[in-house]
Order: C-alpha cells, then sequence, then structure tokens
C-alpha cells in the first residue's frame, strides 16, 4: 500500500510503558518529534488531573492514547472522551491502544471516534511482554507461574508489532479510521507459552492453574496493590474465556508483513538474561 510520511509532533501518552516508551523511541530514530506524555515529564501529563493536558497537548499535532491503568476501569471512557474532545480542537491525529474482548474498551473507541478527529484503533491481544517486563517476570523467575486460566487458548502479540502499527498509523497516510486488531500467528495456552520461555531460557518454568481466590489471596499476600489484583482478575474472569482465541491480520494489513512469532519473542528475550536464574 503506497503512503506518504507526515512530519508530525507526536504527544506519547504512558511514555514510559511496554508501547509508549518503544512508540517514542521509533519516532526520534525516524528524526520526528515526541513528547513524553507521563507525571515525570515537562511539562507533566496526568490522566487523573485535566489541568495537565491542555500543556501536555501543546504543539503536538498527533497523539498516541494509552490509558493508564487500562480501559475496562470504571471512569476510563469518559476521560478518553474528555481527552479526544480537547485534542481534537487541534486537528490532531489520535491512535488509541485498545484491547481486544473488553466491552469498556470498545466503548473508549467509540468515544474516539466520535469525537471528530481523523483516528485509528489499535485492538491488541495480550502481550508477549507481560512475561519479560510485566508481572508475570517474578513468578517466571521463580520457576513456577499460577494464573486462575487453564486451557483457553490466547495469540498473544508482540509489543515491538504494536509500537510499528502505531508508529505507521501515526506517521503514515492511509491509515485513518482503520482498526487494527494485532494478534500474533497462532494461539497458545499459557502453559504452552511458559514452556517455550522455558526452552529458551534454558531452565525449568512451570505453569500451574489455580483458582481466582487462590489467585487473589497469593498476590495480596506479595505486597501487589488491591486495585492491581482486581484488575488483572477482572480480564482473566472476562477476557479469557475462549472469546479472543481467533487469529486477526492487524498487523498484515498495516505494515504488510507476519507478526511476530512467541517462539522468537522468547528467544530474543531469553538471550537478553532476563529469565536468568536469580
Amino acid at each position: 500500500m503506497p503512503m506518504s510520511t507526515t512530519t508530525n509532533t507526536t504527544l506519547v501518552l504512558g511514555a514510559t510503558g511496554k508501547t509508549g516508551r518503544r512508540v517514542a523511541d521509533r519516532l526520534r530514530a525516524r528524526g520526528l518529534p515526541a513528547i513524553a506524555g507521563s507525571r515525570a515529564a515537562d511539562p507533566p501529563f496526568d490522566w487523573e488531573d485535566r489541568a495537565t493536558w491542555g500543556p501536555a497537548l501543546r504543539g503536538a499535532t498527533a497523539a498516541y492514547i494509552s490509558y493508564f491503568p487500562d480501559l475496562a476501569v470504571p471512569g476510563a471512557t469518559q476521560t478518553v472522551a474528555a481527552f479526544a474532545e480537547q485534542a481534537v480542537d487541534g486537528g490532531r491525529r489520535l491512535v488509541l491502544l485498545s484491547g481486544r474482548g473488553e466491552d469498556e474498551a470498545q466503548r473508549a473507541e467509540l468515544a474516539v471516534q466520535a469525537a471528530g478527529a481523523d483516528w485509528t484503533v489499535v485492538r491488541c491481544s495480550w502481550f508477549d511482554q507481560n512475561f519479560s517486563e510485566g508481572h508475570f517476570l517474578r513468578p517466571v523467575l521463580d520457576g513456577e507461574l499460577a494464573l486462575p486460566v487453564d486451557g483457553v487458548r490466547e495469540p498473544f502479540v508482540d509489543v515491538d508489532d504494536v509500537a510499528d502499527v502505531a508508529v505507521a498509523a501515526l506517521t503514515e497516510d492511509g491509515h485513518g479510521c482503520e482498526v487494527y486488531e494485532l494478534t500474533g500467528p497462532r494461539s497458545l495456552t499459557f502453559a504452552e507459552a511458559v514452556g517455550e520461555i522455558g526452552t529458551a531460557a534454558g531452565r525449568s518454568v512451570a505453569f500451574v492453574p489455580i483458582t481466582v481466590e487462590e489467585y487473589v489471596a497469593g498476590t495480596v499476600a506479595e505486597g501487589v496493590p488491591r486495585d492491581v489484583v482486581e484488575l488483572t482478575t477482572y480480564l482473566f474472569e472476562t477476557v479469557l474465556d475462549g472469546r479472543n482465541e481467533r487469529i486477526c491480520d492487524g498487523v498484515q494489513r498495516c505494515l504488510q508483513r507476519a507478526p511476530r512469532d512467541f517462539a522468537d519473542y522468547a528467544r530474543t528475550a531469553a538471550a537478553t538474561g532476563v529469565w536468568a536464574p536469580r
């Protein structure tokens, strides 16, 4: 698909997160300006303080919207809608990071679309990098990942693919009014994913299915904040019920290439030593 490239200045929300920092790095590598949107930035951006939105948007002609902690939390749709309406006042291009199978996320998508922007939705399955950069890392290092899911398959997507799609939507013409549903090339159970991590890392890592009650008790005992536990539990109970097993072609449609396989991710991550025994 032939496309022309824009020279947008992009406000990257969640600039220190898994996708946001990769989006910002890719933009800067191309010589394109990226404004970091985070509480630690100057000027700061805080989803809970709307007074920070205007200064952060100043000078930006596009915005990558990654809502923290998740579009599934109460009030997220209304907050994202308010931000989109403010951003549209400047005629900005908006790219929203969304989640598959979440009714709340789809409502946020509709809110961004209704704002009247040049919009693109990047709707993702569970990230590969949750095992190496997220809250699954510690139990993988301990040699046992115990989660309240058993047998459901998930087409995990690589965050680098997500960032590549987002950057294309932010910088190239031809992606307006598109919903790119991103998955990896195959679906795996969590046990199979953990098995591939163990193979790549050259160590034993077990997956143990547990009840929701056992998961909540264990994570709370480890000091995980209650709101994080509740959000993760909600996602396990609601999203991981088989509704998202289907493989989609969003990466191919946007980038004209195949998505990265989980095994490739596992080998690359293992080579960094992230899963080396402590």
